[in-house]
């Protein structure tokens, strides 16, 4: 428990950073929304001159963006992205630190397994991306109301949240992964952020180019459309295909860290 507090307190402030950055993303997509609501049925017209590519990018072809749930839906792609990141960076960053930091002595000479070790760090992010989804949470409930004149979407927002932690918590799993796999552990956080960014520009690229629609089983921004999961569905196939994925890089976590050498 005194590790997991440790960790807690070393993230505190980033957590902070994160969770205010969070916030003002949803107050201001809130007054842009409310800007879009004032034009009406004239901004779903406007939005309509956009690019094919990119109205299907952004959801504009499924979603109505004058309605609060549908702008809601497709501005939830920042939140994506922004928590995505986020856990995909604590993940890579939190279990060798200590080397980046070169107090490595200070944790690893004590008599404590390294496997207890790698569990309190990943309780510690779990911890962590829970505070973040809460924050999120709760923002989203507070400045939707301020400017919802409909009847409420808690319920749809709620959904979205479940998604954007089941996500965050893949990410989190790559980024350990790849944290205790990685040699130069200056690089892992850079090498989790790549493999996040690439990932979703196949999600994109799928969005352009159905004909590798094959391929969403390579990129977790694909198991939990935002239309399906407003409505309160979710594909069976993908929430195991993510468990398998969170288990199996945890696994990896622990075998990779338990074998190398700890540089101090």
């Amino acid at each position: 428990m005194n590790i997991v507090l440790r960790e807690l307190r070393a993230n505190l402030k980033s957590m902070i950073i994160w969770s205010v950055s969070m916030v003002f993303l949803i107050a201001v997509g809130m007054v842009k929304y409310s800007g879009i609501a004032a034009v009406g049925q004239s901004a779903n017209e406007l939005f309509n001159q956009l690019p094919a590519a990119m109205k299907s990018i952004l959801g504009m072809n499924y979603l109505d963006l004058t309605s609060i749930s549908g702008y809601y839906g497709m501005f939830f792609l920042y939140f994506l992205l922004l928590g995505g990141t986020h856990a995909v960076m604590l993940g890579a960053t939190i279990i060798s630190k200590e080397e980046r930091d070169k107090t490595a002595d200070f944790i690893f000479v004590k008599p404590i397994a390294r496997s207890r070790v790698i569990t309190a760090k990943l309780i510690a992010v779990l911890i962590n991306l829970v505070i973040f989804n809460l924050v999120t949470l709760l923002a989203s409930v507070f400045f939707v109301a301020m400017y919802n004149k409909g009847k409420p979407i808690n319920d749809q927002i709620i959904y979205l949240m479940t998604s954007l932690f089941i996500l965050q918590v893949i990410f989190a799993s790559i980024g350990a992964g790849i944290s205790g796999l990685a040699k130069n552990t200056k690089k892992a956080a850079s090498l989790a952020t790549t493999l996040f960014l690439s990932t979703f520009l196949l999600s994109m690229a799928i969005e352009l180019y159905n004909k590798i629609d094959f391929l969403k089983y390579f990129t977790p921004f694909k198991y939990f459309p935002t239309v399906e999961v407003m409505k309160g569905s979710f594909d069976p196939f993908f929430l195991f295909l993510a468990a398998v994925i969170i288990i199996g890089f945890t696994a990896l976590t622990y075998i990779t860290f338990q074998k190398r050498d700890i540089y101090i």
